[in-house]
């Protein structure tokens, strides 16, 4: 139960700080420059690189080695299963990457408004595996306050870059003539997938212990997706993409320091 409760905590504490990031939609109308975003985008993916591996890889090949396996093997075949299945919902779901006004997925007639929300869905769902995953792993592992620890600095690290995250949600769609309540709601919307999705992985955890490996790993994987077919290339977008590298290097220092530090 301490365990569920711990996972409800940090779960509810990475949507909670999107819904504070959609709420700036009620102070402001427009987005911040090209510049902030490209730092809070890298940063996003300096986060999710840093936490790919300490808190998810890492921790993985610990397990699978503990329990008398090869390590490598469950590690880079749940790493390669996170891949696929972002790549599939990637391909499946209509979606519009804003800073570059492109839609991908398949042909749809669903509204701007609609594709802009799926497309941060997409990636708000190994987010949520993530977290949910860190704090099952410390329930398995008897209650461990090291791993408890290390997975309030991944819920820390990633709720950080929830923040401008569910701005970056609310605030384009309020400048597509949404009013700014629904806009708000929207954004909340966004980040909703990462409790939900973060409470299944934690049940498919406690029911199927010994794929605990294949799990982080798995997270790993679909989080490196993003941050590669995403991430990296909205932050480098246009001039002066050096922001962007910095915003990734920072995220990537913050991560790793809360980490080490909390773990």
């Amino acid at each position: 139960m301490y365990g569920w409760l711990m996972a409800a905590g940090g779960l509810g504490f990475i949507f909670l700080m999107t819904t504070c990031g959609a709420a700036t939609v009620f102070f402001f109308r427009k987005a911040g420059n090209a510049a902030l975003q490209k730092i809070f985008l890298g940063f996003a993916a300096g986060v999710m690189i840093a936490a790919s591996v300490w808190s998810l890889l890492i921790p993985a090949i610990e397990q699978a080695e503990a329990a008398g396996h090869i390590g490598w093997i469950p590690a880079a075949l749940g790493f390669i299963g996170g891949v696929a299945f972002l790549l599939l919902l990637d391909k499946l779901t209509p979606h519009l990457h804003p800073a570059e006004n492109v839609q991908e997925g398949p042909p749809t007639s669903a509204k701007r408004t609609t594709l802009l929300i799926s497309a941060v869905t997409l990636h708000n769902i190994p987010e949520g595996m993530a977290v949910g995953l860190a704090f099952a792993l410390a329930a398995q592992q008897g209650g461990d306050e090291g791993l408890y620890a290390s997975a309030i600095a991944l819920a820390l690290g990633i709720g950080i870059q929830n923040f401008p995250e569910g701005a970056a949600v609310a605030l384009p769609l309020r400048q597509e003539g949404l009013s700014a309540g629904k806009a708000f709601w929207m954004g909340c919307a966004s980040g909703a997938v990462e409790p939900v999705f973060g409470c299944v992985t934690v049940l498919l955890a406690s029911l199927i212990a010994p794929a605990m490996p294949w799990l982080l790993a798995f997270a790993a994987g679909a989080m490196m997706y993003v941050v590669i077919e995403e991430l990296i290339p909205e932050a480098h977008l246009g001039e002066h993409s050096d922001v962007g590298t910095l915003g990734a290097l920072a995220g990537f220092l913050v991560m790793m320091i809360l980490d080490v530090a909390l773990g």
